[in-house]
């Protein structure tokens, strides 16, 4: 049997479906891209937002409509942070959490046998363990993700993270040694570490980001990256000693949120403004070439005029070298949901301002690349004229010629074109 899956969201996500994609073939179904025909789909579904719940509803829906004779199975954090919502989309023929996902075979086999929907939905409980498959391989992909950590304790007041993953669970060491090893030994040249709160990593074993990027530091991976951090985990301790790690790639996306203290403080974020900024200070003098990306929400419900000015301001005093803007999008169950809203063309006319501000920002960096002689990991063929992939600091280059992916080159940077660097090999 063939079995495709599409994904929605985080690189987390992005690695349970590899995970499940794995234990999937292990019990004899055939891998297919989700464009093919196969007998089951899945969608691994995010609920970060309201749009990203839309944007599932009309994805089960369309592969139901397409695929009428095909499973359609629905699971991640939109079936775990809203049950009700998940089990009314008729489309799904089995509803499955992200706590359970590795009864995925068990659940096929399941609707097989009765030819009746399936739900299975676990709720995360206080004090579960880390739990999941591990991988071996990462599908079309020259840099593998490696889950970690899962869940969350910070309950900042707009989101539902913590309620669709549960409480902080680290990956045991040892799990983590062997399927580091493992990737190794495939020959990635790559690997990212992923949470969903990343920095909180080993808080409840013992143990803290560091351990788990030393222990990749003593396979034969070229390049260790993190996903994104919390500013208030970094301490002097951590910055320290991923200083000292060769391997280490120098790019911190580092959650902001907001610029502003009074949005901070109502957003239940940990830090003021004032340390975020020192944090960034200090990482820029520990690291050569270090960037910093981060998130930036507009629109939440406190926030004024002068505290999105603030937002703005602290955003361009900071010069980040990547921005993702995003306007607040109420979530049920949230406190922030429950505080008077700001209209929607007002969210949306803050976001055009602070994409514009640090665009500017983001284009004034990669401008200021020209000249430089860089080693870019190759990773995609964007046509015979160019071949795409990103520096250690994460910078987007486009190299001259068709060369083949998996490898590092050096090449020179010549000139800019839209988000990438031009650069020609030396």
């Amino acid at each position: 049997m063939k079995i495709a899956f599409f994904t929605l969201g985080c690189k987390v996500n992005q690695y349970e479906s590899q995970a499940m994609a794995e234990r999937m073939v292990k019990c004899g179904f055939e891998l297919v891209s989700p464009n093919e025909k196969a007998d089951v789909y899945v969608i691994n579904s995010c609920t970060v937002t309201a749009e990203s719940d839309r944007k599932t509803r009309q994805i089960v829906r369309r592969f139901k409509r397409k695929h009428p004779d095909s499973i359609v199975v629905l699971t991640g954090c939109m079936p775990q942070a809203f049950p009700e919502e998940a089990e009314a989309l008729s489309e799904a023929d089995i509803v499955l959490g992200n706590k359970n996902n590795i009864m995925l075979p068990e659940l096929i086999e399941r609707y097989f046998s009765c030819s009746q929907r399936v739900i299975e939905i676990e709720n995360h409980e206080t004090g579960d363990k880390f739990r999941g498959d591990v991988i071996s391989g990462f599908e079309g992909r020259t840099r593998a993700i490696v889950k970690i950590e899962d869940g969350c304790n910070r309950f900042c007041s707009y989101c539902i993270i913590p309620y669709s993953r549960g409480r902080v669970r680290s990956k045991p060491i040892d799990e983590l040694e062997s399927e580091l090893r493992a990737l190794s030994d495939a020959g990635f040249t790559e690997i990212v570490l992923v949470g969903i709160n990343l920095s909180s990593y080993g808080s409840d074993i013992g143990l803290n980001i560091c351990d788990a990027v030393e222990l990749a530091a003593d396979m034969d991976f070229e390049r260790i990256r993190l996903g994104s951090l919390e500013p208030d985990h970094i301490t002097d301790e951590v910055i320290e000693r991923l200083a000292k790690i060769s391997t280490f790639c120098p790019q911190f996306h580092i959650s902001l949120q907001s610029g502003c203290d009074n949005t901070l403080k109502a957003m239940n974020r940990h830090y003021t403004s004032a340390e975020y900024k020192e944090l960034c200070d200090k990482l820029r003098s520990a690291f050569v070439d270090t960037t910093i990306t981060t998130d930036i929400m507009v629109g939440f419900p406190t926030e004024s005029e002068e505290d999105f000015r603030d937002n703005v301001n602290f955003a361009k005093e900071i010069g980040f070298e990547k921005v993702h803007v995003f306007p607040y999008s109420p979530r049920e169950g949230t406190r922030a949901a429950k505080m008077e809203q700001i209209e929607k063309s007002v969210k949306e006319k803050r976001s055009h301002i602070m994409i514009e501000e640090t665009e500017k920002v983001r284009q004034a960096f990669l401008e200021a690349q020209i000249g430089k002689t860089v080693e870019v990991l190759l990773e995609t063929r964007h046509d015979d004229n160019f071949t795409e992939g990103y520096t250690k600091n994460y910078t987007p280059v486009r190299v001259k010629g068709a060369h083949p992916c998996g490898r590092i080159v050096t090449a020179k940077i010549t000139s800019v074109d839209g988000d990438f660097c031009i650069a020609e090999i030396e």
